[in-house]
């Protein structure tokens, strides 16, 4: 009898090792097939792959889902162990229906995102206030890369319930904004005249205008007075540029070399100014000091 169970124990043991290891071989094999077919369709730079990775995820964690099962199956049922499990059941059951909430929330985003598709890999998006390169994206969440290199991991459910800002979606151009102040005193028309001819003259700028707003003869760069501020007159120049890599090392330029004019031409870029009034000193009729700083 002891001969006999021993015996039934290891055919389970056997059984349960040999589905797990047949697993484990084609969950690695379907992932290794997928990712040579990823890696061709990558070589066309037009062609969108986050479906197939998407699938990817979903196709190996489905193996992996039905080889567990299987191996579970083996086991025959332990009438004390299971008479013990069921006191605990209602607890387990909560507990792993709260657990599964965030799980479910994140897969069920991420399939909405893959059908809808409001960016996809190599774009440059900001969420929740964090700006990166969509590198990946799985059934949880998706892995962006910041200017510094960093890898910021965002789950699905924050991205599909926040606003998203997509650089690059249906058009890669990116138009940056150049705020500069300059004094009172200042020529304002020399100082507009400048951002202008820097805008227009730098390599990297594009002439964003369509063709009804060329016909009607508007100018490829545009500066203005936007605000008359405490201390300084704000002056707005729009640049645009292929993408924003380039506009960002525009933006720089233009900070330097119209920097380099305004100083070139007398035009101040003020400090902040307060003007600042002291109350009269108690019991006498002295009245109070003004300064400004």
């Amino acid at each position: 009898m002891v001969e006999t169970h021993f015996l039934g124990d290891a055919r389970t043991l056997a059984a349960i090792s040999v589905i797990l290891l047949i697993t484990i071989v084609v969950a690695s094999t379907v992932r290794l097939l997928m990712m040579r077919a990823i890696r061709r369709a990558m070589r066309d730079t037009s062609y969108d792959p986050t479906g197939l990775l998407f699938a990817r995820r979903i196709v190996s964690g489905g193996v992996y889902l039905v080889g567990i099962g299987c191996a579970l199956a083996q086991i025959p049922k332990f009438e004390v162990l299971g008479h013990s499990m069921l006191a605990g059941a209602g607890v387990l059951t909560l507990v792993a229906g709260l657990a599964s909430q965030q799980v479910l929330s994140n897969v069920m985003s991420g399939v909405l995102i893959v059908v809808f598709k409001p960016f996809r890999l190599r774009d440059r998006i900001t969420v929740n206030g964090l700006t990166g390169v969509v590198e990946d994206m799985n059934l949880r969440q998706i892995v962006l890369r910041d200017v510094e290199n960093n890898r910021i991991v965002i789950p699905n459910s924050i991205v599909s319930s926040n606003a998203l800002v997509n650089a690059h979606h249906t058009d890669p151009r990116m138009c940056k904004k150049l705020e500069i102040g300059i004094g009172y005193d200042s020529d304002i028309d020399t100082a507009l005249a400048i951002l202008v001819e820097e805008v227009e003259r730098h390599p990297l700028h594009i002439d964003a205008r369509n063709p009804t707003q060329i016909a009607n003869g508007e100018p490829p760069v545009v500066a203005r007075v936007t605000e008359l501020g405490d201390s300084a007159v704000m002056l707005t120049v729009w640049a645009w540029a292929s993408n924003s890599a380039d506009a960002v090392v525009m933006y720089c330029d233009l900070l330097r070399r119209v920097k380099q004019r305004f100083d070139a031409q007398g035009i101040d870029i003020p400090f902040p100014q307060r003007t600042l009034s002291y109350a009269k000193p108690a019991g006498t009729g002295a009245p109070g000091d003004q300064s400004t700083d």
